[in-house]
């Protein structure tokens, strides 16, 4: 059995959003399969992603969250979120507030 990492709890999402990367205009549509504080778990179309990116949410109170990558398997990774709202609270959907 695997040991629990994660200092915080993930729960399932599945969302859509998107991935936008720095010092582009342009995105990417990805799956948001679970999130926590901390972090997140996205599944994508496209197999390789810069280590920083912002990942975008509509409806969201935290609508843009800046992300770092730490771990890839095939079409899905996991990002830390990087800015300081990851410190104050989880993301939501504003219409869950």
């Amino acid at each position: 059995m695997f040991k629990e990492r994660r200092d915080s709890r993930r729960s399932a999402f599945n969302r859509n959003a998107r991935i936008q990367f720095e010092g582009t205009n342009g995105t990417r549509d990805c799956l948001i399969t679970n999130i926590s504080e901390e972090g997140v778990r996205l599944h994508l179309e496209i197999a390789e992603l810069p280590t920083d990116f912002t990942l975008l949410l509509t409806d969201s109170e935290l609508p843009r969250r800046s992300c770092r990558v730490t771990w890839r398997l095939g079409f899905e990774i996991g990002a830390r979120f990087t800015d300081r709202a990851a410190l104050r609270r989880p993301m939501t959907p504003a219409s869950a507030a």
